[in-house]
């Protein structure tokens, strides 16, 4: 149960930083913060990329050479934060690890739009998907890292054989924040923040056991395609995505799930600073190729 070099020095980092839990925290300037630190990113180039509207719904497609599949890419940052440009250096290497074309979707994000309007603009984006010409007859795959994966696996709830499977890294699914996991793995990710992002979601208190927000509650979990679920040992979403997994394989879901050693949430988006990132891209692009090749 030891933290990592790269993953202590980030958690030290972290509590340094304003909580978004602090009253009068700036949502907008943290926002463009996030797009700031990534500006000078280096970014791998991919055959064509472009921006679409998706039914409507911002998106960008990603088309590497060659691509015999497509994911639809739901970014993380609790609903509330990140966009399509902070995620744009990691879906590129998606993309061209995976041999697929990726679609990352610009949703709708909190509080300005509270829930269902990012689940809604992922299910838009995943419909027009399967409406493109120059994507017809592909594989069609989910992925999505924290709060995306809660937004990947409501879309694949949604509908039901559509997809030919599911990738989620530490998804965010437990709006009670009720796992063990929240008192003895939350290094860098404090309790209080995820409340904080949950009361940000959610329109209603109704809303939070709404399927759609709190996919875990599902009845539907068994009409899932093949998943696979990758948590980090210190992170407090770690055993709400293992027990999605228990709950998958008991209901009769082909379902892979693995547990990063010594990393914390968030670790998948950054390459140059978690020597694991780059192998976890390349564990999920092996299997979505795995997949996809049957």
């Amino acid at each position: 149960m030891a933290l990592y070099p790269q993953a202590r020095r980030a958690v030290e980092n972290h509590s340094r930083e304003r909580s978004v839990a602090d009253p009068g925290y700036d949502i907008a300037a943290a926002r463009e913060e996030a797009r700031k630190a990534v500006a000078d990113t280096p970014r791998e180039e991919v055959a064509e990329v472009r921006d679409v509207l998706a039914n409507g719904v911002p998106a960008r497609l990603y088309l590497p050479a060659g691509y015999d599949g497509v994911v639809l890419h739901a970014h993380g940052g609790g609903f509330v934060f990140n966009d399509v440009e902070v995620h744009d250096a990691s879906v590129r290497r998606l993309a061209n690890r995976s041999g697929m074309a990726v679609l990352s979707v610009d949703y709708r994000r909190p509080p300005e739009h509270r829930f269902p309007a990012a689940p809604d603009d992922v299910t838009a984006a995943l419909d027009w998907v399967r409406e493109q010409p120059e994507l017809s007859g592909l594989p069609v795959f989910a992925h999505g890292d924290s709060a995306g994966g809660n937004l990947a696996l409501v879309a694949a709830l949604r509908r039901p054989g559509v997809l030919a499977g599911l990738a989620l890294i530490y998804p965010f699914l437990d709006p009670t924040a009720s796992f063990d996991s929240y008192r003895t793995a939350a290094d860098g990710f404090d309790p209080a923040e995820a409340h904080w992002y949950w009361r940000q979601y959610a329109a209603t208190p109704a809303d939070l056991t709404d399927p759609d927000l709190a996919p875990l509650l599902s009845d539907r979990l068994g009409t899932l395609p093949p998943t696979i679920v990758v948590t980090a040992e210190h992170d407090p979403l770690r055993d709400e995505g293992e027990h999605l997994a228990v709950l998958l394989a008991e209901s009769g879901v082909e379902v892979v799930a693995s547990r990063a050693l010594g990393q914390v949430h968030g670790f998948w988006r950054h390459d140059t600073v978690f020597p694991a990132a780059e192998p976890l891209m390349r564990q999920v692009a092996g299997w979505l190729r795995m997949v996809a090749e049957r």
